[in-house]
């Protein structure tokens, strides 16, 4: 009779623990009656009562998934070989698409993510890939969500974390913004020099114009060679002795 019992209260425990369920606030159910979809929709969440042995609850997570895509080796459309890894970020939102038009959801979305990644990277140049990251993981985010649309997948994040160069690659870059650098360093001196010049032309014909601040510059000048210490002792000559010596001269 002890044995009978036990066994009875065995066979209910089994019963209720396969027909009573509690799903958080952001899971689903998806009831499968006899092999079938119900005609219910997902259920819950909260308490969720199940036929034993009739109807089969599955649980789907509704929350977003962060998804580590792999390192790739991509080579590059012009011919570079490198190393691209990316991060994934989905949700489901229809549950009973995701059971039953995929067999598994997670593993599939994460191989398309790959193949995805490869083939976009692929189509690119190496300049494009890491000057223009934005427009490529857009790119990849709007391919990946229009081929998970029918299991029910949003797609709402595709971001390139890393891209590995080769070692040569790397030095022949830094050689390249080393180049580029002194350039435009030289550029920058050019121009420099091209506004002195113009300041000093601008100058020289405002003294030419006026006598009187050409000899004013030539005793400034005299007075700051005047500061330094110095034991030689320098007489100016004014401007116009110096004048009627080129016309003589001339003459």
């Amino acid at each position: 009779m002890a044995q009978a019992l036990i066994f009875l209260v065995v066979i209910a425990v089994v019963i209720l623990k396969s027909a009573i369920f509690v799903l958080r606030e952001y899971e689903r159910g998806v009831v499968f009656f006899l092999g079938k979809l119900s005609g219910t929709g997902p259920r819950g969440p909260g308490l969720v009562l199940v036929i034993p042995f009739i109807e089969k609850l599955i649980r789907v997570d509704q929350r977003t998934i962060t998804m580590d895509v792999p390192s790739q080796d991509v080579i590059t459309k012009d011919n570079v070989s490198v190393k691209v890894n990316a991060v994934l970020y989905f949700r489901v939102m229809d549950p009973e698409k995701a059971i039953v038009q995929v067999e598994n959801y997670l593993y599939a979305t994460s191989q398309l993510a790959q193949t995805t990644l490869r083939s976009v990277c692929g189509e690119a140049e190496l300049d494009d890939l890491l000057t223009k990251r934005d427009e490529i993981n857009h790119r990849i985010q709007a391919i990946i969500d229009k081929q998970t649309d029918p299991w029910g997948i949003k797609v709402s994040l595709v971001e390139i974390k890393y891209i590995d160069l080769p070692t040569e690659m790397q030095r022949a870059m830094a050689k390249q913004a080393e180049a580029e650098r002194e350039r435009r360093a030289k550029i920058i001196q050019a121009e420099g020099e091209y506004q002195a010049a113009e300041k000093l032309t601008a100058a020289a014909e405002i003294m030419s114009k006026e006598k009187a601040a050409l000899q004013l510059r030539y005793l400034d000048t005299l007075r700051l060679i005047a500061a330094e210490n110095s034991s030689t002792i320098l007489f100016p000559i004014p401007i116009d002795m110096l004048e009627g010596l080129r016309k003589i001269a001339e003459k």
